[in-house]
C-alpha cells in the first residue's frame, strides 16, 4: 500500500497505553500502527521522543456564528481548536442569532460549518419554550443533540426551560434517540441570591461566586435525574464544577441511567482566588470555586467518576467583560485551545496515565455521542491526531489563535505543547502556525 503520511518513531497513545509505533494514513484514514513501517516514497515526519495523541473531541464550544460572528466564527474558532491538537468540536445552539432552534437554522448553520471550519464538528440543537415541535426535524438534519439551561443562558435570544417544557422536550428527546445536554443551575436560588447582593450594592468576585453556590448546582442536577427517570431521556451534564454534583451523577448511573458528565480544565487548573485576582476573563457559569472545592472535583476526577473533559470555550467582544459590576460582565472562558494542555498538566502533576487523558478528551466523547470514526488511535479510525512536545510552552497573546486575545489562560506556562494536528490526515496546525490543508471541515453525526 501507498501511504499518504507516515509518522515515524512517536510514542503513541493508545487504549492499551503508550507504545513506541510508526503510524501510517491512507485517504484520511490510519491505514497502520506499527513498528518500522516502510514509507515507501510517502511524506515522512520524524516524531521522535514526542508524542501521539488521538485528536481531541470537544463536545462543548461557542462559535456564535452567525450573527455574532465578532465575538468568535467558525473560521477562527475551528483554528484555535486545531492549535489545541483538537480535531472535532461539538458548537452550542445559543449566542448565534438566530438561535439554532429548528432544522432551517440548523442546516444554515451547517453549511456555514462546511465552508469556514478547518476541522470536523458537529451542531447542537436547542431545546427552548415553543419549540418542542422542532426537536425531531432538528434531530433528522443532524443534531447531535439538544441543549437546554435551567437559569437564564445570557442571551435574549435563547431562553432558559420552564418546568413543563423540559419535561416535554426530555420526553421528545427520547423518542428522537437523542442527549440533552444540560447547565444544571437553579434559576431560583441563583435570581434569588444576585438580588440580594445587588440590593446590598455589592458586585463583586465574592458577590457573583457567592450568588451561584454550590448547591444551586446540586440542586438542578437532582432534579434532572428525577425528571431523566421518568422521561427515560438520556441527559449529559455540562461543565459541571462540584464534587457534590458529581456524587448525585455517580449515584444515578449505578442506579442504571443513562446520564454522562463533563467538568471543564478551567474548573481544574483555577479558582476563586484566580476570579478575584484576574478579573473578569475569569468569570463563568457555574463559577470558579474555592481551593479545597477544586481539589474535591479532581478527586472525583481521577476517581473515574467524570466521564470527560471538555472546553466550555464561550467568548466575547471585549468591551463586555466589565470589571465594575462582575454580574454584568458576560459570562464565559475563552480556552478552547487548552484542554489537551490543561490534562497533561494535572497528568504530569498527579501521575495519571497518558491514556486516561486520551480517553477523557477524545475516547469518551466520541464514544457517548456515537461517532465510532474518532477518539482513538486505532486502525481503521478517522486519522485526527496530535503529535505532543514534552516542552514548556507559555501562553501569550502572540500564540493564542481565539478571535480575540483575551483569556485566563494568558501567561499560564504549560509543560508540553501542541507540536501539530492532523484532521483526517490532513495538517491543521504545525509549530505556531495554521496550516491551508485545502480540505473544509465536515459535519459529523452518529454512526
Amino acid at each position: 500500500m501507498a501511504y499518504d503520511l507516515v509518522i515515524k518513531g512517536a510514542k503513541a497513545v493508545t487504549p492499551d497505553g503508550v507504545k513506541e509505533a510508526d503510524i501510517a494514513m491512507k485517504n484520511g484514514i490510519i491505514a497502520k500502527i506499527g513498528s518500522a513501517i516502510e514509507a515507501e516514497g510517502a511524506p515522512v515526519v520524524e516524531a521522535s521522543g514526542q508524542y501521539v495523541f488521538p485528536g481531541a473531541v470537544d463536545c462543548h464550544v461557542h462559535f456564535n456564528e452567525p450573527g455574532r460572528e465578532d465575538w468568535e466564527g467558525f473560521e477562527t474558532g475551528s483554528r484555535m481548536m486545531a492549535a489545541g491538537g483538537c480535531t472535532t468540536y461539538f458548537d452550542m445552539p445559543l449566542n448565534c442569532i438566530p438561535s439554532t432552534v429548528t432544522a432551517e437554522n440548523l442546516l444554515a448553520k451547517a453549511e456555514i460549518g462546511r465552508r469556514k471550519s478547518a476541522v470536523d464538528f458537529a451542531l447542537w440543537g436547542g431545546l427552548v419554550p415553543g419549540h418542542i415541535d422542532d426537536i425531531h426535524p432538528m434531530a433528522e438534519a443532524g443534531a447531535i443533540g439538544f441543549k437546554a439551561f435551567l437559569s437564564k443562558s445570557g442571551t435574549e435570544e435563547f431562553r432558559s426551560v420552564d418546568e413543563r417544557t423540559l419535561l416535554k422536550g426530555m420526553k421528545e428527546i427520547a423518542a428522537a434517540g437523542k442527549i440533552l445536554a444540560l447547565h444544571a443551575e437553579s434559576d431560583a436560588i441563583t435570581s434569588f441570591l444576585q438580588m440580594e447582593w445587588a440590593n446590598k450594592g455589592k458586585v463583586n468576585a465574592d458577590a457573583y461566586a457567592a450568588s451561584r453556590p454550590e448547591e444551586a448546582e446540586a440542586e438542578a442536577v437532582y432534579r434532572t435525574i428525577q425528571y431523566a427517570k421518568v422521561t427515560g431521556c438520556p441527559v449529559h451534564f455540562v461543565h459541571i464544577s462540584t464534587a457534590k454534583a458529581v456524587r448525585l451523577i455517580r449515584e444515578a448511573k449505578r442506579e442504571g441511567l443513562d446520564v454522562s458528565v463533563e467538568t471543564c480544565p478551567h474548573y481544574v487548573l483555577f479558582s476563586h482566588d484566580d476570579l478575584r485576582e484576574k478579573g473578569s476573563v475569569a468569570k463563568c457559569a457555574p463559577p470558579l470555586r474555592s481551593q479545597p472545592s477544586k481539589e474535591a472535583l479532581i478527586d472525583t476526577l481521577i476517581a473515574g467518576d467524570i466521564d470527560m473533559v471538555s472546553s466550555d470555550h464561550s467568548p466575547c467582544r471585549p468591551s463586555l467583560k466589565r470589571e465594575d459590576n462582575m454580574f454584568l460582565s458576560w459570562g464565559g472562558i475563552s480556552g478552547g485551545q487548552f484542554t489537551l494542555l490543561a490534562m497533561l498538566e494535572l497528568a504530569l502533576e498527579r501521575d495519571i496515565p497518558f491514556e486516561t487523558i486520551a480517553e477523557w478528551t477524545a475516547g469518551a466523547p466520541a464514544k457517548r455521542f456515537g461517532l465510532q470514526q474518532k477518539g482513538r488511535l486505532e486502525e481503521g479510525r478517522d486519522a485526527d491526531v496530535v503529535l505532543v512536545s514534552m516542552e514548556p510552552y507559555t501562553v501569550t497573546t502572540e500564540t493564542m489563535f481565539a478571535k480575540h486575545k483575551q483569556s485566563i489562560y494568558e501567561g499560564h506556562t504549560f509543560p508540553c505543547r501542541i507540536s501539530s494536528t492532523y484532521s483526517r490526515g490532513r495538517c491543521v496546525y504545525s509549530d505556531g502556525e495554521k496550516a491551508d490543508s485545502g480540505i473544509e471541515g465536515a459535519l459529523v453525526v452518529p454512526s
